[in-house]
């Protein structure tokens, strides 16, 4: 692709260079400048000249797979090592009252939430 080869701009992009272009001009900007300012935005915005679909890596479909089984273990173990460390955290103030009442934690009423949360944990 030549410098300055606008084909492989989509044309939702060039729309919007155009767009951009036009209220530099407004401004007072030269022609020039204002189209250079306007793909230089356009380019930042969305990486370049992207045709939509296909220029993309592709993956052969046991990687994909291979991809999509390694990340569900990873959220599987990161939901499980959360609940936890973070169950108390995650519970209601309410719920929190209910568990100290059981454990018959003396001070209950007037504590906050980590309040609560910290007795909790001491407890067990």
């Amino acid at each position: 692709m030549p410098q300055g080869d606008k084909d492989k701009y989509t044309d939702k992009q060039e729309r919007k260079a155009e767009h951009i272009e036009k209220s530099y001009e407004r401004k007072g900007v030269s022609k020039k400048e204002a189209e250079s300012r306007a793909w230089a935005t356009v380019n930042k915005q969305s990486g370049g000249g992207n045709r939509t679909g296909g220029s993309g890596q592709k993956k052969s479909a046991s990687s994909k797979e291979a991809s999509r089984s390694d990340s569900a273990k990873q959220a599987a173990a990161t939901r499980k090592a959360g609940s936890r460390s973070a169950s108390l955290q995650d519970q209601t103030k309410d719920q929190l009252m209910a568990k100290a009442r059981s454990k018959n934690i003396h001070g209950r009423s007037t504590m906050r939430k980590q309040e609560l949360v910290n007795a909790l944990r001491k407890a067990n």
